[in-house]
């Protein structure tokens, strides 16, 4: 199987199966999914969504953000993966949104690097998410999935790496669902160290199904 008719496949059986893939973090406007994804770096969606909801409530806006303290914050999300970081980064988004952006999300993805705790993956989903632009968020399962899969070379090195090649063979309006195909695909079925390869649906053309004689369990 070439690797075009890969992709055809690939995306075939998600627009049958799964045309409508979205993000699991809830949030309600661009600021909260913003300091959501932020918050989910090394740590589960299951766990910001138990963190969000009473940080939501008592910081509803940017301004409230800026005017805190770490002291303040850090209670909330003591519990997230690198906790002091995230509280300071959190702080510096909100300070920054006020004072350069009008207290509004940016919309490209240079603008919203600069944030404090924004780098590139975050950025692209904001920009997938919001703005629905032809960007892919590489993250773990997206790096794992679309090397088992055959999509990417199985030697890309990089996050970077594995987004070139992904948005050069993925079409435009494809590429924001894509970027939830992988993830899910990666959180429930083709796991790290137990892929559910006796069951998942895209093994007929998934080259490490082929590689390993279909012996994962």
């Amino acid at each position: 199987m070439t690797r075009k008719e890969r992709y055809e496949a690939f995306v075939n059986y998600f627009s049958e199966n799964q045309p409508e893939a979205v993000t699991e973090l809830h949030y309600e406007s661009p600021f909260q999914l913003l300091v959501a994804v932020a918050l989910s770096a090394q740590c589960t969606d299951v766990r910001i969504n138990k963190v969000t909801p009473q940080l939501f409530k008592d910081f509803p806006t940017p301004a409230h953000l800026s005017a805190t303290t770490f002291e303040e914050l850090f209670p909330y999300i003591r519990s997230v993966s690198y906790p002091n970081n995230k509280t300071k980064h959190l702080i510096g988004m909100g300070k920054m949104l006020v004072e350069d952006f009008g207290s509004e999300v940016p919309e490209t993805i240079e603008d919203l690097q600069k944030l404090p705790g924004v780098g590139r993956k975050t950025a692209n989903v904001i920009s997938s998410v919001i703005w629905n632009q032809p960007a892919m968020a590489v993250d773990t399962h997206v790096f794992r999935v679309s090397k088992r899969l055959g999509l990417v070379n199985k030697n890309s090195p990089t996050p970077l790496a594995v987004e070139k090649q992904l948005v050069k063979h993925l079409s435009k309006e494809v590429i924001p669902k894509a970027h939830h195909w992988l993830i899910l695909h990666g959180r429930y079925v083709c796991q790290a160290r137990k892929p559910k390869c006796s069951s998942c649906r895209l093994s007929h053309f998934c080259k490490f199904y082929e590689q390993t004689d279909g012996n994962s369990k």
